[in-house]
């Protein structure tokens, strides 16, 4: 049983594709979530009205929810599964990335329906599970379940900080998260059965520490920086990551082919770090082969592409940007 629900005493065995998890009980009514700058609660961790605990054991129940409610395989289409991952939940920055992943994804790569978001921050721990790894590995066992794993396309995205020794920082205090390395996402991605092809997008400083423990013949990996540089564009009132707006906001926007995209974003993230001084650019890394990128053409192929999804700007948490200096936009997203 995952370490953080070990403590609960009381629980009711569920099973939810293919493996046994504790039912969570109700949670009482609670109160919405202060957004009046001036309300006293505004200025609080988002813990004011339920306690830590309540939001730890809610989580089967938020995952097996989540995943209720995706869309089916279609037999004979390349459907499409993201699961899209926001770490640290003291900055609105990962939060927004995650929440235009879902619109993007959902509206112009006919993915409705089949995009699950695992978020930590203060304004959605009542409305999304929250990103951890117990969470991500659920997210995709369950998905791993509903797919067909010879036809089907998952793609994983992460936004968050990254750390020197290649760890993606998972925060949402008071909970103790624990941080994610190469080792453990490539873990999470090993579900039974499991997907055969899979994109994994890390978007944090030093993610190309990445991309050996996740690359394979099947896999296409990308990573905002390269494993001993940083990315750059987070903080507290930032809207949107470098990388972000570059691949997402821009380049996805431009086209439907991911490695395409994502050579657009390499130049754009480039030109925009000259031009704002950078002496150590991020350099984007990418990591594929033949055969996913010939079963993303035929992804490509029959997808009804719908319109350009422009990114929407976010709202810094209630506190958040008011209680921290102006970030400057070269700040590394570490």
């Amino acid at each position: 049983m995952p370490a953080l629900l070990g403590a609960v005493c009381t629980f009711v065995l569920l099973e939810v594709s293919g493996y046994w998890l504790p039912q969570a009980l109700p949670l009482r009514s609670i109160a919405p979530l202060a957004t009046d700058a001036n309300d006293p609660r505004a200025a609080g961790d988002g813990f004011d009205s339920i306690s830590p605990e309540q939001v730890l054991y809610a989580q089967p129940q938020r995952i097996d929810e989540a995943l209720a409610r995706l869309a089916p395989q279609r037999p004979g289409v390349v459907d499409l599964y993201v699961v899209a991952f926001a770490g640290d939940g003291t900055e609105s920055v990962f939060r927004n990335e995650v929440e235009h992943v879902e619109r993007l994804f959902s509206q112009r790569f006919d993915a409705a329906g089949r995009v699950l978001t695992l978020i930590n921050h203060p304004a959605t721990i009542e409305t999304a599970p929250l990103a951890t790894l117990t969470n991500l590995t659920w997210a995709i066992d369950g998905i791993a379940a509903v797919v067909d794993p010879e036809e089907d396309i998952l793609l994983v995205f992460l936004t968050s900080h990254g750390s020197e020794d290649h760890h993606l920082h998972v925060n949402l205090p008071p909970l103790p998260l624990d941080a994610i390395g190469p080792d453990e996402l490539a873990d999470a991605l090993d579900a039974t059965p499991r997907p055969r092809w899979r994109v994994v997008i890390v978007s944090a400083c030093y993610s190309g520490g990445f991309v050996d423990a996740l690359r394979d013949e099947n896999t296409l990996v990308i990573t905002a920086a390269r494993a001993d540089r940083t990315s750059f564009g987070c903080g507290a009132d930032a809207d949107i990551t470098y990388f972000g707006r570059a691949f997402l906001d821009e380049a996805l926007n431009r086209t439907a082919s991911l490695p395409e995209a994502f050579a657009l974003a390499r130049e754009v993230i480039a030109q925009r770090e000259r031009a704002d001084g950078i002496e150590t650019p991020s350099e984007p890394q990418i990591a594929t082969t033949p055969a996913i990128e010939a079963q993303l053409a035929r992804w490509q192929t029959q997808l009804e592409l719908g319109p350009a999804m422009p990114f929407t700007h976010g709202t810094p948490a209630a506190g958040e940007a008011a209680s921290a200096a102006p970030a400057d936009a070269r700040r590394p997203s570490d």
